[in-house]
């Protein structure tokens, strides 16, 4: 048997802001039982679930894991996700490789771009 992505976990200082944006990113719904310490994303098996959970003190630094999201329209997708509040880190192109690194409402790093070839 072989090991698959089962979940994407957050700690989280505000479980119900961190969890909404990500829930609007991804246009899918939090899971029904959603609270102020827990809520999740897709834990039905419909791919990986996403869960956000409530952590004080959270810690500091660089989140050593990050998501990865892709579309063949980024560019598009970026615009909308810094709508929903996301802060833009930069732009980048290396090796043929186009991305942009973003941080969502707590500061977690994540990119969007397209799939690589």
């Amino acid at each position: 048997m072989s090991l698959t992505l089962g979940t994407v976990a957050f700690d989280c200082l505000d479980v119900t802001r961190t969890a909404t944006f990500w829930s609007h990113v991804l246009e899918r719904p939090l899971d029904p039982g959603a609270s102020e310490f827990f809520a999740a994303i897709g834990m039905d098996g419909e791919g990986p679930g996403w869960l956000f959970l409530g952590a004080e003190p959270r810690a500091t630094g660089k989140n050593p894991v990050h998501v990865d999201l892709v579309d063949p329209d980024y560019p598009a997708q970026v615009e909308r996700v810094v709508a929903l509040g996301a802060e833009r880190v930069g732009d980048f192109d290396e090796y043929g490789v186009q991305w942009t690194t973003l941080l969502d409402p707590e500061g977690n790093a994540f990119d969007i771009g397209r799939r690589h070839p």
